[in-house]
């Protein structure tokens, strides 16, 4: 299987710096200008099934690639939903400096040791423990090329597992809003990159932006 892995549009929380985790943004109007063109960079594939996050972020753009490539297997996964922020979710990154500045500081630097605080707060390994198992799943029953619409912290989850690298890696790649990265998965062979967050069809040049609240 071949894993389409896109990251939702940019939203209006986005470019706020606030942090999303599983509230249920909404895009802004540039982040649906960014689905309806990967969607129609994608148009001409064929997917044997098109696969999103629960949060509107990602499934609106979901829908649309499957759309326009005219897929008819669409599924919504909780398990590739983004991380629970936990008492930091819907709060500014100044915010968040102010009141928690050391874990702030430690989710920068030594994100692997942070769990979220508050009800409900993950880590990356929570995520990873959700994700990847989710992936399997996905492996075993496709055997062609499948679209996942997901968010920042799960598709980063997946690509270090495959990788083999480790999660404390993972402020070391940047996942743009509705950039595409090619994940292959052959059984018996470790996982093989093909593509890491490609946005050249966003028309957006070389310079991709740093989100504050991720």
């Amino acid at each position: 299987m071949r894993l389409f892995i896109v990251r939702h549009g940019e939203t209006f929380w986005n470019l706020e710096g606030r942090f999303q985790g599983r509230q249920d943004t909404e895009l802004a109007p540039h982040g649906v200008e960014q689905g309806e063109k990967v969607a129609e960079y994608l148009a001409s594939h064929r997917f044997d099934a098109v696969i999103s996050s629960p949060l509107k972020r990602s499934s609106i753009t979901a829908r649309r690639i499957a759309e326009t490539c005219r897929c008819d297997t669409f599924e919504i996964a909780d398990e590739f939903t983004e991380i629970c922020h936990g008492d930091w979710e819907s709060c500014l990154a100044t915010e968040v400096t102010e009141k928690w500045p050391r874990l702030f500081d430690l989710w920068h630097t030594v994100p692997h040791t942070v769990v979220m605080p508050g009800d409900g707060g993950e880590s990356l390994r929570d995520v990873e423990a959700r994700a990847v198992p989710a992936t399997e799943l996905l492996a075993k029953r496709y055997s062609g090329d499948v679209c996942l619409v997901s968010h920042d912290v799960p598709i980063k989850t997946i690509l270090f597992h495959y990788l083999n690298m480790p999660l404390s890696s993972f402020w070391s790649i940047l996942i743009a809003n509705c950039s595409l990265s090619i994940l292959e998965l052959r059984e018996g062979h470790p996982g093989r990159l093909n593509l890491l967050g490609d946005a050249h069809f966003l028309g957006q040049g070389f310079d991709l932006p740093e989100q504050k609240s991720l």
